[in-house]
């Protein structure tokens, strides 16, 4: 019986290694097939902000003139504003931890914009640029990061699951969603409804995130696994994660993957359309890794100059997602100075409402905990909810002697 294949590096790298003995060249192809976008990367939109046609995709983005592209562009700058505000106001004492989305804007409002109205979107927590796409209020994320609030958004009427903090759990979730849609026929034409769930490079080591693939191939789910592969997994690297790039897992579960530039919102609308289009179509799941990177640290709590060089930092500010859009309409007319002035004064009017809202925030009544636990009233609930209140009242008492 021949070897187990080691890793399959990309065309042209010469053949797979085995497991019995991998060459030192064989690695170091393995290596750079998982660490770099490689040759079957999915670009639409050079860093330069130079149009790349894809004979495949263009048609899912034909519909993007200079308007709607303005459209992205704002969207991407609204929400790194945000994020920037979010993260200065949590060093501030104001949020007890944030998680920071820097670098990754494209990947989130590419995909985000490509889902209908009737789609589902499970998140992880760090999808704050989906968020946005999907008509939620910013300020109803921060309550989770201020420790107020789960979520604070009609998750039904947005098509926007409440944020997941257990890795990969999330994947689970979506892989049942979207095999009710499925049961209920809601899948098979134009018409049919899809679900995307989110996660990172990290969560592809999780169990939940392999029971989902597994659940949503057997039951042909329409499910898109959207990975955003930012090159670090707290302070893991991906080649610590995988000898094989992360869109090629697919193949061992019998349905598509596919590599995008997670740093370019065409390409990333473009491919979410199409995945969204073949399971709304009862084709089946669908893998995306967005090739991108995180350009500030896991948390706030993390220290990333620990564990990465300043280099590769340094390298991937020039593949920023918004200034390769900046450049396309620049060069192309579709924009002028006077459009980019607007957007960066409605971002700053944007963080500063979030900033307000944020430094008055309300602290929500002890009994908030016991409010939307079930849709009907609940008599073990009430009464746990009577004594809790009891218990409090004892404390005001005693503060009157």
């Amino acid at each position: 019986m021949p070897s187990e294949q080691w890793t399959h590096p990309e065309p042209g790298d010469g053949p797979a290694a085995v497991a019995a003995q991998p060459s030192p060249e064989q690695v170091i192809a393995g290596l750079r097939a998982t660490s770099e976008g490689g040759a079957e990367l999915t670009q639409l939109l050079t860093p330069e902000g130079e149009r790349v046609p894809s004979p495949q995709f263009d048609k899912y983005v034909d519909d993007i003139d200079a308007e709607a592209l303005r459209g992205l562009y704002r969207d991407m700058v609204l929400v790194r504003r945000a994020d920037r505000e979010a993260n200065a106001m949590q060093r501030q004492g104001q949020l007890g931890i944030w998680v920071p989305l820097l670098g990754q804007e494209a990947a989130q409002i590419g995909s985000g914009r490509a889902l209908r109205a009737n789609d589902m979107a499970f998140p992880s927590y760090r999808e704050h640029g989906v968020a946005f796409a999907r008509g939620v209020d910013m300020k109803d994320l921060l309550g989770i990061f201020r420790c107020t609030d789960h979520s604070g958004w009609d998750y039904q009427r947005h098509g926007f699951h409440p944020y997941t903090i257990v890795i990969g759990n999330q994947v689970l979730n979506a892989a049942g969603y979207a095999m009710g849609q499925k049961f209920e026929g809601k899948v098979g034409d134009d018409d049919g409804e899809a679900t995307i769930v989110y996660f990172g490079d990290g969560a592809t080591s999780q169990g939940d995130v392999h029971e989902g693939f597994v659940w949503a191939a057997v039951y042909d789910a329409p499910l898109v696994f959207f990975c955003q592969n930012n090159q670090w997994a707290i302070s893991e690297p991906t080649e610590r994660q995988s000898r094989l790039p992360l869109y090629q897992r697919a193949r061992g579960y019998g349905f598509p993957g596919i590599r995008v530039d997670g740093n370019d919102v065409l390409a990333c609308l473009a491919v979410s359309r199409w995945a969204l289009d073949e399971c709304r179509h009862g084709n089946g799941p669908v893998l995306i890794e967005a090739f991108t990177y995180r350009m500030d640290a896991h948390t706030t709590t993390d220290d990333p100059t620990r564990y990465r060089l300043s280099d590769e930092l340094e390298e991937w500010k020039l593949k920023d997602p918004i200034e390769r859009v900046r450049a396309f309409l620049a060069r192309g007319g579709g924009a002028d100075q006077a459009f980019f002035d607007e957007v960066q004064a409605e971002a700053d009017a944007f963080a500063a409402d979030l900033r307000d809202y944020t430094f008055n925030m309300p602290e929500p009544p002890p009994d908030r905990i016991f409010s939307n636990v079930y849709a009907e009233g609940n008599p073990v609930l009430e009464a746990q909810r009577e004594e809790f209140l009891s218990y409090l009242d004892g404390f005001a008492s005693a503060g009157e002697h």
